[in-house]
């Protein structure tokens, strides 16, 4: 995830580790890649290719940005991040503020972009700064010694980030670069590309709202369980409803019982009764505030969640209930 979202402050029980910048590296225009070390040099946690972080940042605020490194690296951690200038100042504070040599605090990693196994083959499709999770994805499909080929499309060179790390990384044959100087016309082909969905191939996608959509148009022949994307923003198309009424959430374990409004989400009326759950994108993206439900018929509104995991889990920033009553885990 490279999204700039503003997020309410968590508590500082939810904070995970303090990293130092050990570098900041210019790696294409408005685009760098922060370097993040224990600051005795002890061993991070594991992760898999495709998690993200939270990375705290002052006031309170909070964003999420995906891990770009190796995953096998157990002592340093990559945040590739491009500066918006129009965004909401995450992306802003981290280009313009931080220094190497700065402690930044970094939640827990989550993880709802997961490379599955199994696959025969893989493709690799990255629009712009949604490079970031397939490098890493890239680093263990090399690992592994699995089959695949990555695609980046970017404007021009000078949008090309890891450039260097790619090439030395993914062999000629298989790392494909569309320049398309902003035209999508004359970019990368995914109708073409994508046309057959062949045995055993899975496909992968990450970038801008108008590069998710053309990935989605040119996979939808493809069968279920082989496309896997994360956004950085909710796509503008699916907006949250928030008219379907008021309904009642109970708290199984607390025995509290709290009304949510048709204005409201389900984690604000929760905290206005007092109690907390950690928060991180607020749009259904990164799963930092999924709980388990007991109780009641729950219209998922998210991004990352499976259909087993539908079965059990919601998030509770964007999720409504269709029953009258909505019985939670907490």
């Amino acid at each position: 995830m490279n999204a700039a979202i503003p997020l309410m402050a968590i508590p500082s029980a939810a904070v995970g580790l303090q990293l130092q910048v050990r570098a900041i590296r210019y790696q294409a225009e408005g685009i760098n890649a922060f370097d993040l070390m224990h600051p005795e040099g002890e061993q991070l946690p594991e992760v898999e290719a495709g998690a993200h972080v939270d990375v705290h940042l002052p006031g309170g605020h909070v964003r999420s940005y995906s891990l770009a490194g190796n995953p096998r690296d157990r002592l340093r951690w990559t945040l590739g991040v491009l500066r918006e200038p129009n965004g909401r100042g995450g992306s802003r504070s981290l280009h313009d503020n931080v220094r190497v040599g700065e402690l930044l605090t970094l939640g827990e990693p989550r993880n709802a972009f997961k490379l599955k196994r199994g696959a025969d083959h893989v493709i690799l499709i990255a629009g712009g700064i949604g490079v970031t999770p397939l490098k890493a994805m890239a680093h263990e499909l090399m690992e592994q010694g699995v089959s695949f080929e990555m695609h980046y499309c970017a404007r021009s060179w000078r949008n090309v980030a890891f450039l260097d790390e790619l090439q030395t990384l993914v062999p000629k044959d298989r790392l494909c670069l569309h320049l398309d100087g902003g035209d999508p016309a004359r970019g990368l082909n995914l109708v073409t590309l994508l046309a057959d969905p062949g045995t055993g191939r899975h496909v992968y996608y990450c970038g801008p709202a108008g590069f998710m959509n053309a990935c989605a148009d040119a996979t939808s022949h493809w069968p279920a369980g082989t496309v896997h994307c994360e956004h950085f923003k909710a796509p503008v198309q699916k907006a949250v409803s928030m008219a379907d009424g008021t309904f009642e959430v109970k708290l199984a374990r607390s025995g509290v019982t709290v009304q949510v409004a048709p204005d409201q989400t389900i984690v604000r009326a929760i905290e206005l009764a007092g109690h907390r759950i950690p928060t991180s994108c607020l749009s259904g993206l990164c799963g930092s505030c999924k709980v388990n439900y007991l109780e009641g018929e729950v219209d998922h509104q998210d991004y990352i969640l499976s259909d087993e995991e539908k079965r059990t889990c919601l998030t509770t920033c964007v999720s409504r209930c269709r029953s009258a009553t909505l019985v939670l885990d907490l």
